[in-house]
């Protein structure tokens, strides 16, 4: 039988001296609900898993007389607050909880969030680097795009760089994604991006486990991130720094027996070396495409995955040999108009002209400060 989990209740025991997350759980799975909690003796409270003679002497001592009047108001306010922002909790023994995230050694009790969840769907996460490089950007572009057009719900922690740019892509393509932050839903970081934050909440669900008005505060972010990962069948690193957050959610996602994607980053000096260390560790599976995460995740997205094969695609418009001769000079990453022209004989005027119908062809890209790339 499903506990009964009252929500006024579990805020209020959330409250209560020594009762952290994992006691929580386990009281209320103990007494099958929250209710008898209130009513139950220290010797009672001890059957319970994980609860020693001294925490149910303060669990009792707690609740003998009553709920404390500030635990009362302080579980109405979260309540209300909640309901003015136009969300809505969701506890560990409710049906929408995601049942990936019910899965692991650790799941919050419970979720505040605005938008909704779809238990039964397939989500993969992509996380990377706040600053990424034009590649890491594009990397991620594309594997969210591509993996919400096949019906994968895509999440990430709507961090400024790699998180932003996956929750858009996936909302370009007309998908669902999941923003889990470490703040308070209502105080939404960073701030330039409520706008997201807001279409996010229309095509999927804005989550946290911290209660409402949480700041965010640097401690917190780790501890989503396990959120990140346990929501999902895989992860995927786009791009980061060995030290980075994101190594952070891979670490977790393999604790949580949970698949780990990386996509190599350029050898370059100074370059976010962490997908390749992870790949050369062996705790991650070398990508290339989003199809590369499908086929690795194919036994357990029966039934999830929409859509069909990309068919062939068209071939490009041909080129003239001189805009070839540039065509070749130009690589993935970013190169300036001077060097182009160096490396394909041409002056910087002829290149400039050469690589404007190149963009008009689709073959080449440019971008800010007059760099160059391949399209």
């Amino acid at each position: 039988m499903t506990p009964i989990a009252s929500h006024h209740d579990i805020l209020i025991l959330s409250r209560v001296p020594g009762v952290g997350p994992a006691r929580l759980r386990s009281l209320v799975a103990h007494f099958k609900g929250t209710a008898a909690i209130f009513q139950a003796s220290p010797r009672d409270l001890i059957r319970a898993e994980g609860v020693d003679r001294r925490t149910a002497l303060s669990i009792a001592s707690f609740l003998r007389h009553g709920v404390p009047r500030e635990s009362a108001a302080y579980a109405g306010d979260q309540l209300r607050r909640l309901e003015r922002a136009g969300g809505r909790m969701v506890t560990l023994w409710d049906a929408e909880y995601p049942g990936l995230l019910k899965s692991i050694f650790d799941p919050p009790p419970f979720l505040f969030l605005i938008g909704t969840l779809d238990p039964g769907a397939a989500a993969v996460a992509v996380v990377g680097t706040r600053n990424p490089s034009t590649y890491g950007a594009r990397v991620a572009e594309r594997f969210a795009m591509d993996l919400a057009s096949r019906g994968i719900t895509v999440v990430s922690g709507l961090a400024r760089g790699v998180d932003t740019v996956a929750h858009g892509s996936a909302l370009k393509a007309g998908g669902r994604t999941i923003a889990i932050i470490g703040s308070g839903i209502d105080v939404i970081y960073p701030t330039e991006n409520a706008g997201l934050a807001h279409r996010i909440c229309a095509k999927g669900a804005l989550v946290s486990e911290f209660t409402m008005g949480t700041k965010p505060d640097a401690v917190n972010f780790p501890q989503r991130n396990r959120i990140i990962s346990g929501m999902s069948l895989g992860t995927v690193v786009v791009e980061t720094g060995v030290e980075g957050g994101a190594m952070i959610t891979a670490r977790l996602a393999l604790d949580q027996n949970r698949e780990v994607f990386a996509v190599p980053s350029p050898v370059l000096p100074g370059g976010r070396s962490g997908t390749n260390l992870l790949i050369r560790e062996g705790n991650a599976t070398l990508i290339e495409t989003a199809d590369d995460v499908l086929r690795e995740l194919a036994p357990r997205l029966t039934g999830f995955v929409t859509g069909t094969p990309d068919p062939p695609p068209t071939p490009p418009p041909p080129l003239t040999l001189f805009e070839q001769r540039i065509l070749d000079v130009l690589t993935d990453l970013p190169q300036h108009i001077d060097l182009v022209a160096g490396n394909s004989g041409f002056t910087t005027a002829e290149a400039l002209v050469h690589l404007l119908a190149l963009e008009f062809k689709g073959s080449a890209r440019q971008l800010p400060g007059k760099f160059f790339l391949r399209a």
